[in-house]
């Protein structure tokens, strides 16, 4: 592509200091844009596919280890923790050296985390520490994505990309429970999940390794700077070992964390949605583990209908705002957010979302609480994870927008409160559901969940631009 302009060719790309804003935002073109976007979603299944698989297995591995379904609960929550706290490692790399390195050290522990555990059989300690390591692997893929694709989309069609990819990020928790409860049926070794995600992880890694190409703009601008040493692809390297690869996709085949910690309460109340599941339809229905499993499709129906419906919706508000501050929007070389009401344009609309779940959230706790045909709890189940994906999409494009430079770390710190507020509400959950019963176990966390968001969105439309403004203040100084 651009790659014969010396100008755009730096030394050491990492020194790159070529003006941005005045060339094209990108040199992708559109279907090398959503072909990028669709192997984001493979490897973003990592997250939520390596935590999916397990919960149909819990009775099994309780039955198999010999331990308590706390302890296995136990082995949940490690795996949340480290799912929050390693992506502040991982992602802050990623703004450094750029996403290609650090996509293949994460799928590398990954996929050696899924080796040990498709090998080690009834050891408890084991367990633990390589689902500890499986998320240390898996963790940091979201921001990732969403960082990548910060580097290659401007700021008004964001939506349209960043939907679709996390539609399919969010397959994991539809497909997940399926294969892990199909697996263990027609197996009886839950290993075998593990092998499969082994299997996954191998060909994830692959694949970035041969065909996906470095995009952080740091290091090949908007795509024409060419690429050099490790942000190389080994196709590159094999057939051209000598000369610097145009990075072009044509070889792809205080306040920051109050507003993160208000928006995570959503995907928070979803994990234990999740979580419940097994223990509902296998104990009070009694569905063995392939029937809890096909139960999580209801859910995934719903995070599905919201990849469709998020994008499409942010795009229209963002369009909307632009109409009413009188702003252009600008396709080719990307609109100037610091100008842009880009708060407003996000929260549009979340109110009404926040108080139609509140209904739905509460109504989920008392249908399971009086034992409804398990039809009606999978239909709100259905409503609950179209909700909370919507948020999560629009709230993840929201970092994206107003942490241009470092998208990685700003997506990383999002996740951190979510895994910690998820963490904590699994690791109560069980003990909760004894001394309330479901139905006021879901009517307080739906309030809660309802509170907190409707003052971040307050928060966010009142003072959300001075808190932007004021940050680059103190960048600049």
């Amino acid at each position: 592509m651009a790659g014969g302009n010396e100008a755009l060719v730096p030394s050491d790309p990492r020194n790159n200091t070529q003006p941005l804003a005045q060339s094209r935002y990108t040199v992708w073109t559109p279907q090398e844009r959503r072909l990028f976007v669709c192997v984001l979603g493979y490897l973003a299944l990592a997250s939520s596919l390596s935590a999916n698989i397990y919960f149909p297995l819990i009775d099994v591995l309780v039955e198999r280890y010999a331990v308590s379904t706390q302890a296995i609960n136990l082995t949940i929550t490690l795996f949340i923790v480290f799912q929050g706290v390693t992506p502040s490692f991982w992602s802050p790399l990623s703004d450094t050296w750029g996403r290609r390195p650090v996509y293949l050290c994460t799928f590398t522990v990954f996929t050696l985390a899924s080796l040990g555990l498709s090998i080690v059989d009834r050891n408890y300690p084991a367990l633990l520490l390589l689902r500890a390591l499986q998320s240390v692997g898996s963790s940091a893929v979201v921001s990732l994505a969403y960082a990548s694709v910060a580097d290659v989309v401007a700021p008004s069609e964001r939506g349209a990309y960043l939907a679709p990819m996390l539609m399919t990020v969010n397959l994991g928790p539809c497909i997940g429970p399926v294969v892990g409860g199909g697996i263990v049926v027609a197996t009886g070794d839950p290993r075998w999940c593990f092998r499969a995600l082994l299997i996954f992880g191998s060909s994830a890694t692959l694949m970035i390794g041969w065909i996906m190409s470095e995009t952080k703009r740091s290091i090949v601008g908007n795509g024409a700077v060419p690429a050099r040493g490790i942000w190389r692809t080994w196709w590159t390297l094999l057939c051209h070992p000598s000369q610097p690869a145009a990075v072009a996709p044509h070889c792809l085949v205080r306040r920051r964390i109050s507003r993160a910690l208000a928006f995570r309460a959503p995907p928070a109340l979803w994990f234990c949605v999740q979580t419940s599941l097994a223990p509902i339809f296998g104990l009070q229905y009694g569905f063995n583990p392939f029937e809890v499993g096909l139960c999580f499709l209801a859910g995934g129906a719903g995070v599905i209908a919201a990849g469709f419906v998020s994008g499409k919706l942010m795009d229209w508000n963002y369009k909307h705002v632009a109409r009413e501050a009188g702003l252009p929007i600008d396709h080719v070389h990307g609109d100037d957010v610091e100008r842009f009401p880009i708060e407003q344009a996000r929260t549009r609309g979340s109110i009404v979302i926040i108080l139609v779940s509140l209904c739905i959230v509460i109504g989920y706790g008392w249908v399971i609480e009086v034992r409804t045909h398990p039809a009606v709890p999978l239909v709100f189940q259905a409503c609950i994870g179209c909700k909370s994906a919507t948020l999560h999409q629009i709230y993840g494009a929201l970092i994206v927008d107003i942490f241009p430079g470092r998208t990685a770390t700003a997506a990383a710190s999002k996740n951190i409160m979510r895994c910690t507020l998820a963490g904590i509400l699994v690791a109560v959950l069980d003990p909760l559901v004894g001394a309330l019963g479901y139905g006021w176990v879901f009517t307080l966390l739906g309030i809660f969940d309802a509170a907190t968001c409707i003052l971040a969105v307050l928060a966010l439309n009142r003072w959300g631009r001075t808190w932007r403004n004021r940050r680059k203040v103190n960048q600049d100084e």
